[in-house]
């Protein structure tokens, strides 16, 4: 891969187009196509704006990967709508966004924008092995800061974090991430096993929050240098800390597997490179007249069209 990859947390950001497009917006028969729409909206926006010259739709295969949940079974517990045997549980989904995801996937698929998702990963690993793979910059485009983990200023890897839409972002690279939380993108996943985050389930060093946790990775490096400190009685620990990192060693030892990317999933051959007419135009245009996509969808493939 070559030039400037966009990767996009897809789900991340239908829900948030799912949140900010009113409900009114609807196919022809009334069915509700806002995310649809406002998708298609953020996508033709930030291909505008930011001018990759490659871009993945990452999927969740699966958004609640079983051996996360083998190792700290909290993790996005609450989040479950049914639990399923042999297969992902299901997620709760508002009513009106779940018949919106086929869509969404049909029109990615029409218009030749890549989509990607591998059984038994997040679209969160996914990225992190596109990123990883990738040979040229890399733009990461989500309302998770779990991802912040992967910013890296010497191979021009940057977070695209939506603050309102995505017409305003905030370019998240290292200087973003040391003023904001003290770390690099580095330590921002043992920041954030440390500090745990309750939206994901996982609970965290009890008494270890945000900043305790930052003082504790410049203090000792990482979280292996922590852990080596609670050991030390030489090392500049409280007695609470150490009390309390001593007592969360079960935790500590299996949640770096839990926060951290992936960044070995198996990923398809896939091509890349974003498309300047559609894949299947008669199909494509079959999907707009029966969900009424409208504007959104010509503005999306005006622009790919006048890409230089």
């Amino acid at each position: 891969m070559t030039g400037r990859l966009m990767l996009l947390d897809t789900a991340s950001l239908y829900f948030r187009a799912y949140f900010g497009v009113p409900d009114s917006v609807k196919a022809p028969d009334g069915t509700p196509v806002n995310a649809v729409r406002g998708l298609l909206d953020f996508i033709d926006r930030l291909v505008k704006d930011h001018r990759p010259q490659q871009l993945v739709a990452c999927m969740d295969a699966d958004w609640r990967p079983q051996w996360r949940v083998d190792l700290i079974p909290t993790y996005k517990a609450h989040r479950v709508a049914e639990e399923r045997a042999g297969a992902p549980d299901e997620e709760k989904v508002p009513d009106t966004l779940s018949p919106q995801v086929p869509v969404i996937e049909a029109v990615l698929d029409a218009v030749g924008i890549a989509r990607v998702g591998v059984a038994g990963y997040e679209a969160d690993d996914v990225i992190g092995t596109f990123t990883g793979r990738a040979a040229g910059p890399v733009d990461i485009v989500t309302g998770d800061r779990d991802l912040y983990q992967l910013v890296d200023d010497g191979r021009g890897i940057r977070v695209l974090y939506p603050v309102k839409g995505v017409g305003t972002l905030q370019l998240t690279d290292e200087a973003v991430l040391r003023e904001k939380y003290g770390v690099d993108g580095r330590g921002y996943a043992d920041l954030a096993l440390l500090r745990g985050d309750p939206s994901d389930g996982l609970p965290g060093v009890p008494g270890i929050g945000e900043k305790t946790a930052a003082k504790l990775l410049a203090e000792f490096g990482d979280l292996a240098g922590i852990m080596a400190a609670v050991d030390d009685p030489r090392a500049r620990l409280t007695p609470s800390q150490r009390k309390r990192l001593t007592e969360a060693r079960p935790y500590v030892a299996v949640a770096p597997k839990v926060v951290r990317v992936a960044d070995d999933v198996p990923l398809p051959e896939v091509d890349t490179a974003l498309p300047r007419t559609p894949r299947d135009a008669a199909g494509l245009e079959a999907l707009a007249a029966r969900w009424g996509l409208g504007g959104s969808l010509q503005r999306l493939l005006t622009t790919l069209a006048e890409r230089s």
